[in-house]
């Protein structure tokens, strides 16, 4: 009996050159879930774009139960009972979950909406696969595991038969991942196959019966599940042996930055953070932790200078750096890597040089009587390029044309390139592979040894877990329980406090703010 599906030696070059799909294979079995892993830029997702019909390739066949296809569009492929939810959410908010789940293909009484038929058709289906959501809930008010809950009966609704998942459990707290788990679990054993998308190794055996691997836009490597380790896995995704692991620190430094009752509100007035109080020690990582919109984020850009706080006082070294700005704070010490680097943390469309002081330009060192020193910004470029392994073809090069790590790298470079007091990290491994991840961690610890305190937030528990000293959650704006990260603390202890089914007694969370 034939796979299900099948890509044959898929190759796609974009304009340009770029070859993004090399000869790919996959082959994958009716009623299995069959995990897809690789570093960026390996290829996955022009893959996945491929069978979805979103793109086509130069060369190679897709084979659908023996049978050659070829899909124009993404409506092509879930006619074929293909469907696809991707790691960012294409809902409606102000819609119910019935009405998204519908849209575009709704039920008809005569000429008019067959409303109470669309509802009953959600919950069938959401009853079946044990997706529990209310089909009457408006979006906006969901959380994010509900809200992917929603994508998926989108194309369960439109009969797919094949889902392909894109990075499901980014955004997930450990609860939501092993309740995403039953339900694609239910998937399958009633008849459905999945594609699952992941860089977590850890969810990836935890999850799927066969992997492939794919490097450098190619096939290498296709293992059943139970017989690979995370170690070899890692290993075949990156080419060589990869060990994220972490000294934890020893910190006995002093108080670094005292956050005091801060509240933080966004300019409409609605309450992003409430009465945040911690501390954080020379020579120490503290980790913030807490579903996305739950105030981490807000703390650090109020700590940064980017977002005004309410009421309440942040101190560096025992002064109030509420009334400086900017540049003041960075002046004193203060480094950010922010979550978006795009947006927020590069210039794409300027030099890698350029980049590397744009946050020091009245340095004199670069600028002398209100002109840039280019020779020695040039310099600088190259030194630093060095020192932190940045893979560019020189100085001169934009950023935008670098790879997600690379981009990431050159934001670290610029941070760390003098030793900071208080560093701010949030997201920095988001997108990018292995390597690029390996090579941040560390950055990250050699900038704490060197006795800066750290905050740090990361939608990735593992990776918090991996490098915070100390952890904080938050919840709904507030921080709800504490602790100190002995080597003992568990992910799903983590995740009962950021969904809120936990509440931690005062004195413990008061011990662990210390």
């Amino acid at each position: 009996m034939p796979p299900l599906l099948q890509a044959e030696s898929i190759t796609r070059i974009y304009p340009g050159g770029t070859v993004a799909n090399d000869g790919v294979s996959l082959s994958v079995g009716a009623g299995e879930i069959h995990a897809v892993v690789g570093e960026n830029g390996a290829g996955k997702s022009t893959l996945m774009k491929i069978l979805f019909g979103l793109e086509q390739p130069d060369a190679g066949q897709l084979r659908l139960e023996g049978k050659p296809i070829a899909f124009a569009n993404p409506r092509e492929a879930i006619d074929a009972g293909i469907g696809m939810v991707f790691q960012h959410f294409s809902l409606v908010p102000s819609f119910t979950v019935y009405e998204n789940v519908a849209l575009g293909s709704e039920p008809r009484s005569g000429i008019r909406f067959d409303r109470e038929k669309a509802i009953a058709q959600v919950r069938a289906l959401s009853d079946q696969f044990k997706l529990r959501v209310d089909p009457l809930a408006r979006v906006s008010n969901l959380p994010v595991g509900q809200q992917q809950r929603v994508e998926i009966l989108k194309a369960l609704y439109r009969d797919a038969r094949i889902l392909i998942l894109d990075e499901p459990t980014a955004v997930l707290a450990p609860q939501e991942v092993e309740e995403l788990f039953v339900a694609i679990r239910a998937l399958v054993a009633q008849g459905r196959t999945v594609i699952f998308i992941a860089h977590k190794l850890p969810e990836v055996l935890a999850i799927s019966d066969r992997i492939t691997v794919m490097r450098a836009g190619r096939t290498v490597g296709e293992v059943a599940t139970s017989e690979v380790t995370e170690k070899e896995l890692a290993t075949l995704m990156v080419g060589r042996e990869v060990s994220l692991g972490v000294e934890r620190s020893q910190s006995d430094g002093g108080r670094a930055c005292e956050i005091d009752t801060v509240s933080i509100q966004s300019e409409a007035g609605v309450s992003l953070a409430t009465d945040l109080s911690l501390n954080v020690y020379a020579g120490e990582v503290v980790g913030l932790v807490g579903v996305e919109g739950n105030g981490q984020a807000e703390l650090l850009e109020a700590v940064a200078g980017l977002r005004s706080v309410t009421s309440g006082e942040i101190r560096l070294k025992g002064e109030n750096i509420v009334p400086l700005g900017v540049l003041d704070r960075r002046g004193r010490g203060v480094a950010s890597i922010p979550e978006d680097r795009l947006a927020e943390g590069l210039a794409p469309g300027a030099t890698v040089a350029e980049n590397l002081v744009a946050t020091r330009l009245g340095d004199p060192r670069f600028v002398r009587r209100g002109v840039l020193d280019l020779k020695a910004i040039r310099a600088n470029a190259i030194a630093l390029i060095d020192r932190f392994s940045i893979r560019v073809g020189g100085p001169a090069f934009a950023v935008g044309t670098l790879s997600g790590g690379n981009m990431q790298k050159v934001v670290v470079a610029r941070e760390l390139a003098e030793q900071p007091e208080l560093l701010l990290v949030n997201q920095p491994t988001r997108g990018v592979d292995l390597g690029a991840t390996q090579f941040i961690w560390a950055s990250i610890t050699r900038a704490r040894d060197a006795g800066a305190a750290v905050l740090l937030s990361s939608a990735d528990l593992s990776e918090l877990l991996a490098l915070s000293d100390r952890l904080v959650v938050f919840y709904r704006g507030r921080i709800v329980a504490a602790f100190i990260n002995s080597g003992d603390l568990s992910a799903e202890t983590l995740g009962a406090f950021m969904l809120g089914l936990e509440t931690q007694d005062e004195t413990t969370m008061k011990a662990a703010l210390r």
